[in-house]
């Protein structure tokens, strides 16, 4: 486990929510959906690369039989912004059609991506579509979206570790905490 007195712990102004409180709170939306979808089978789509290690601990913290997809669907690039074009760069591997979904998302920020992917897969005919989110930041939503599971609620800060990145680093940090400007701001 990585030490807090690490190197990636040194560019975050703070801890925003710490791996025991994660840890927790994806126990208690594991319970959660597992009562939810009592007698059922449903599918959790994993957003990559973000929702990686959500998505491992919350499957199993599912008590049923959950089958796995995954999509890396992108708006962002390498920006700390949305560009608002959602690409879509690995697709379903099975189909959906008459499936349950909860697709299994790290962050939803704007909720253009998750409106997007919402849409693109109830078009391909799966039964129901709900969406879990490690962490919510409602007051930058564009989009009227609504999530259905949510760990943490957060303020507008730009957030790394435990999966979620800056330029594809800080993935691997066990807590989740604030990136300090100096590292994603320009001159």
């Amino acid at each position: 486990m990585i030490d807090q007195t690490a190197a990636l712990y040194r560019d975050l102004d703070r801890i925003l929510v710490t791996k025991e409180e994660i840890a927790e709170a994806v126990r208690r939306l594991g319970r959660r959906i597992t009562e939810d979808y009592a007698g059922k089978a449903p599918v959790l789509l994993g957003i990559l690369k973000g929702a990686i290690v959500f998505y491992s601990d919350l499957m199993r913290a599912i008590d049923l039989p959950v089958t796995s997809e995954f999509m890396a669907v992108s708006s962002y690039g390498s920006a700390t912004k949305t560009s608002g074009v959602v690409q879509i760069r690995k697709d379903l591997d099975h189909d959906i059609t008459g499936k349950d979904l909860i697709i299994v998302e790290d962050i939803v920020d704007s909720g253009v991506t998750l409106n997007y992917l919402k849409g693109h897969l109830a078009n391909r005919g799966a039964a129901s579509i709900r969406i879990a989110t490690l962490l919510d930041k409602p007051g930058r939503r564009r989009v009227d979206l609504k999530t259905d599971y949510v760990c943490f609620e957060i303020p507008d800060a730009f957030v790394v570790g435990y999966g979620l990145d800056y330029d594809e680093k800080y993935r691997n940090l066990p807590d989740i905490g604030v990136l300090a400007p100096r590292v994603y701001q320009k001159d």
